[in-house]
């Protein structure tokens, strides 16, 4: 049953609008805009029925601070007004209203106007829903073909996005990079993870499946593939602005080469000049790097991966990752054993 908060400081027209709803759906109550605001966090209805004229906090400071919150931005809002003002009714669709209901209300219109409303947000998240996993199917399968040049690094893509995400949850458990690092941000990242590698796309098959180690020369052509990789998620993201993940995409692919001793390429920044998903993307791409076979070596062991990550904390990488990694070494160890199967 759908929860509906209805939020006034007028205890008749409260009254009136849970007895409306009663068995239709679950009721919250709140008479001020900040206990509206705390039953969200708390709750996170399905739809607020909003006062405009209210003391201390009105309806338009409360949608202002919803909008504004990722967890709850998505909540469908309709007004409550006794103003039959044109000008306010504008500005109540402009904040971000669905839309806005009379006082006082009428049972029908209200439980019409109720269900539309949920209906239609249902709709529009399970569309958003089919075209982001479309996107990152699509996103993550070139990535793969792109991969496969490389017949023994098969699956790294996949693996190494499934570490960004292990490690970066437990950095929100710890309430490390809290500044950095929400559950949205990182949801973000992840999706954007598995196209680290893109600009391997303009990097030759001689020096890609070279059965030996490169030399200067093919090194610094290898190498090229960051800044390639920058460039073009930065310009696919420019022309499709409302695909975020592509912005995070972008970082990761230009700075995951880069080290937190300012040792890397391509552009030798160093520490947390680095962007997070940059430092973050590090660790998960070389722990699972070494594991893997590849043209020039055979893959180490989990244990010997292990200690090369440790042994890098504060000179290769971000120390607070490697210690959130190291935290769930073992939880990682089981993922590997499993094939990082759900």
């Amino acid at each position: 049953m759908n929860q509906i908060l209805i939020v006034d400081d007028n205890l008749s027209i409260l009254k009136q609008i849970s007895a409306h709803l009663a068995g239709e759906y679950e009721v919250s109550l709140a008479k001020s805009g900040l206990l509206a605001l705390q039953i969200c966090m708390r709750e996170k209805p399905d739809l607020i029925l909003l006062d405009i004229e209210m003391p201390d906090m009105d309806g338009f400071d409360v949608i202002s601070r919803l909008k504004q919150n990722p967890y709850l931005n998505r909540i469908p809002v309709i007004f409550l007004t006794a103003s039959h003002d044109a000008a306010l009714e504008v500005k109540a669709l402009e904040s971000g209203a669905r839309d806005f209901i009379t006082k006082p209300v009428e049972k029908s219109i209200l439980l019409h106007r109720i269900e539309l409303h949920l209906r239609l947000n249902s709709y529009q998240i399970k569309t958003e829903e089919t075209v982001t996993t479309l996107s990152d199917s699509l996103a993550t399968s070139f990535a793969e073909l792109i991969e496969c040049r490389d017949e023994n690094t098969g699956g790294h893509v996949v693996r190494s996005s499934r570490l960004v995400e292990f490690i970066g949850q437990e950095l929100i458990k710890s309430g490390q990079f809290a500044g950095e690092l929400t559950l949205s941000e990182l949801q973000l990242i992840v999706r954007a993870a598995p196209l680290h590698d893109i600009g391997k796309i303009a990097i030759s098959d001689r020096i890609l499946l070279k059965a030996g180690r490169l030399d200067d020369e093919e090194f610094a052509i290898m190498k090229r593939h960051a800044a390639i990789g920058g460039d073009i998620l930065e310009r696919m993201y420019r022309r499709i602005p409302t695909q975020h993940y592509l912005h995070y995409a972008s970082l990761i692919a230009a700075t995951h080469h880069e080290r937190y001793d300012g040792k890397g390429y391509p552009g030798g920044i160093k520490g947390d000049d680095i962007p997070f998903c940059g430092r973050l993307m590090a660790v998960a791409d070389v722990y699972d790097a070494l594991m893997a076979n590849r043209v020039y070596r055979s893959g180490m062991g989990q244990s010997e991966a292990y200690n090369i990550i440790i042994g890098g904390k504060g000179t290769q990488f971000d120390p607070q990752i490697v210690d959130a990694f190291e935290r769930i070494k073992d939880e990682l160890a089981e993922q590997y054993a499993s094939g990082f199967k759900p």
